[in-house]
């Protein structure tokens, strides 16, 4: 919301904030789409976005993205987080955000999830749209990539380098795209006929405490690998960090692999091969499929699935 006025010269601002934005705007080089902007007409869209409290580098990237199209479509943009240990409260949360006035929802897994098996969601009246979801969700509109498929891109990369004793840390199972990340990283071991070994597939929660924990287990094991395939680039980052205390020449001995292409894919060393999401285009989508609901409410506006392409980038972490 404050970008927003930032931009449009609306509300009330101080000047400090006002700087901050201003400079934000400088570094990422962003400009106003007119024609965008000429889409939303006189009408303001409230929207109210929700998503999990934790400390993530994707979260944080994805809010921006959502920010600077929320700000480029005149949208007002009403955030919440939700505490990540209380999930179940997300019903109760969305309907205090449309009694304040949110006209529609965007939700952050594991967040669409939890709403699209939530039979009160239709008690809400207003449009519902997911962000980096792993599937169709019934009466949400979702945005994603193919994980799946990602992540067996990611892990028959790995097989053509030459890695056999392929691991895989997982992210939370709530979360569809984690459920489907964890499907490809199997399809491509039966593609290339590997064994899935339940020993080499360790649950993380996309945190990078989680990430050291779960490189401890698999580098300290009998059963060493000589690739691991993180879910996200955060847990990536901890494996590198666990794998250069016990003395690993990387990527020789281990090649390790992330997803999002975040920040921290090139802020560590070796730099992280990964997966990149297209944050900014999948905010645009989910944002244009709310803003239309709302703005012709007369019209029936099925739930859309939009899968976006993803992209493979490759670095110094796989040899």
């Amino acid at each position: 919301m404050t970008v927003s006025n930032v931009i449009n010269q609306r509300g009330r601002v101080g000047m400090a904030t006002r700087e901050r934005v201003l400079a934000a705007i400088a570094r990422l080089g962003y400009v106003p789409n007119q024609s965008a902007r000429r889409l939303v007409g006189s009408a303001v869209a409230h929207i109210g976005l929700i998503y999990t409290d934790v400390e993530s580098i994707f979260i944080d990237a994805m809010l921006a993205a959502v920010a600077v199209v929320a700000a480029e479509r005149g949208i007002q943009l009403h955030i919440r987080p939700l505490d990540h240990a209380a999930p179940e409260r997300i019903t109760d949360v969305a309907r205090d955000m449309v009694a304040k006035g949110a006209q529609a929802l965007l939700l952050l897994p594991p967040y669409a999830e939890m709403m699209g098996e939530d039979a009160h969601r239709l008690d809400l009246g207003v449009p519902i749209a997911a962000i980096a979801t792993a599937a169709p969700l019934p009466n949400i509109s979702t945005v994603r990539i193919d994980n799946r498929a990602a992540a067996r891109a990611i892990t028959d990369h790995l097989i053509a380098k030459g890695r056999r004793q392929i691991a895989m840390v997982t992210g939370p199972r709530r979360h569809s795209d984690s459920v489907a990340r964890v499907e490809g990283y199997r399809d491509a071991l039966a593609a290339a006929g590997l064994a899935y070994d339940p020993r080499l597939c360790v649950d993380g929660d996309f945190t990078f405490p989680s990430g050291l924990v779960a490189a401890e287990m698999l580098l300290g094991s009998a059963v060493r690998p000589d690739a691991i395939v993180a879910g996200n680039d955060d847990m990536a980052a901890a494996i590198l960090w666990v794998a250069h205390q016990r003395g690993l020449a990387l990527p020789r001995d281990l090649s390790v692999t992330g997803f999002d292409d975040t920040m921290i894919a090139t802020r560590v060393w070796p730099q992280l091969t990964t997966i990149r999401q297209p944050l900014k285009m999948m905010a645009t989508e989910a944002m244009a499929c709310l803003a239309q609901a709302v703005r012709e409410p007369d019209h029936d506006h099925a739930p859309r699935d939009i899968i976006l392409p993803f992209l493979m980038v490759e670095r110094a972490s796989v040899l």
